[in-house]
């Protein structure tokens, strides 16, 4: 499936209005948010609201808690993982290319160098037929 195929774009099945946890808020401050939002992952941006980063509710409790870390002294940048990100207005292909290279299910969603949503493995169930969404689980999840 591609874009000229479907006429699609990430924008199209992303969800929008990520909202950002700040590179030097604490990990506690983080985990409420993910609470409160309903999300296990947020975007980590900076001052300059670029983006950082991304940090999930598991990186939280493996590499933090499990470890006898503090949440509230532990930063959101300490533990936010790469820049991994894909455009807007690319095709969800590109997007699923990505997800399946780097093994995620989370994709922040950029345009004009801001964060404008994500793009998740649930986003993209509601948008893929049935036969390229188990070729995406079985790349994701099929070689752990």
């Amino acid at each position: 499936m591609t874009r000229a195929e479907t006429g699609r774009t990430v924008r199209d099945l992303m969800h929008p209005d990520a909202r950002c946890v700040g590179e030097n808020d604490s990990l506690r401050t983080a985990a409420r948010m993910m609470r409160d939002l309903d999300v296990g992952a947020l975007p980590v941006c900076g001052s300059d609201d670029r983006l950082k980063g991304i940090i999930t509710d598991r990186d939280i409790v493996v590499k933090c808690c499990a470890e006898g870390g503090n949440l509230d002294e532990t930063t959101a940048s300490e533990l936010a993982q790469g820049l991994i990100w894909i455009d807007a207005e690319g095709s969800v292909d590109e997007a699923l290319a990505k997800m399946e290279r780097h093994r995620i299910k989370r994709l922040p969603v950029i345009e004009n160098h801001r964060i404008v949503g994500m793009i998740s493995e649930a986003d993209l169930a509601k948008g893929l037929p049935d036969d390229r969404l188990a070729e995406f689980v079985h790349q994701v999840y099929g070689r752990m």
